[in-house]
């Protein structure tokens, strides 16, 4: 067969069929866990049976393929705990990613709205948000996300600022942890912890380091850790079979075509 002569289309189709097919199977892909995915995970654990999780959404649309198994995985740790979640953010495009993330997710283990969960919603300037839900949450979000009054009633009534929420979590794509750490971390003591997309995990690894990050989830092979450690295949692994799939394909590939090329000098 001349390879010289295949037709693109084809090359197209074989890496559609690479990638496509492990995303559609549940197939568990050891993965090596790391020391910053291990300590998001052991801080929720030590979480109190009564504590409140913060989970913020930092990220965009175009970032959500890679995110997302990271908050489904995050979401499904703190429900499994029966922990009391309070979501929010801080970038517009993730205020209704965020709302039908946790919405679902809740709904697989049975949580209530207003009892084991609430969603704040956006609030704009994010430094002034961060610093303000350390004196008062309340006058930052008087009303959550559906306009209910959750000052009222219920098991969130009593949470006032962070001295009330054990774990905050950022969920990112960009560089918003960073004003977590400097603005809640530093000045109120809060722990932060931050899933994020690859490119934007190295830069905040010296933060795991120094401590101001109890740890970090980097990414979809962050994603595939944290799926192994609570024991399912989800999103995260599913999409690091893909790609490796992909890269095998590409790399055999390449192969073929220079085995092809040594063979007709000689």
């Amino acid at each position: 067969m001349d390879l010289t002569r295949l037709d693109k289309r084809w090359i197209y189709l074989l890496l559609l069929l690479a990638v496509g097919i492990p995303l559609l199977v549940k197939v568990k892909l050891p993965v090596r866990l790391t020391a910053e995915t291990e300590k998001v995970f052991e801080a929720v654990e030590t979480v109190d049976s009564t504590g409140f999780v913060m989970i913020s959404f930092d990220i965009e649309a175009s970032s959500l393929p890679e995110v997302r198994p990271i908050a489904e995985a995050l979401l499904k740790h703190l429900f499994r705990r029966d922990q009391r979640v309070i979501g929010l953010a801080l970038f517009p495009e993730g205020t209704a990613i965020g709302y039908d993330l946790i919405s679902s997710i809740a709904n697989e283990y049975g949580k209530k709205y207003g009892e084991d969960f609430i969603y704040l919603g956006f609030r704009p300037q994010y430094v002034s948000a961060i610093l303000q839900m350390g004196e008062d949450i309340r006058s930052v979000y008087p009303l959550d996300y559906l306009n209910n009054d959750w000052t009222m009633t219920g098991p969130f009534s009593g949470v006032r600022n962070y001295d009330d929420i054990e774990l905050v979590i950022s969920v990112a794509d960009g560089s918003l942890p960073t004003y977590w750490v400097e603005y809640a971390g530093a000045r109120h003591g809060q722990r932060i912890a931050t899933g994020l997309t690859a490119v934007m995990a190295t830069s905040y690894y010296p933060y795991t380091e120094s401590g101001q990050l109890v740890g970090l989830i980097g990414g979809l092979k962050g994603a595939a850790e944290y799926e192994q450690l609570l024991g399912y295949v989800g999103g995260g692994q599913r999409g690091m079979l893909a790609q490796s799939s992909g890269h095998i394909l590409i790399i055999a590939l390449v192969l073929l075509v220079n085995l092809v090329a040594v063979r007709r000098r000689r």
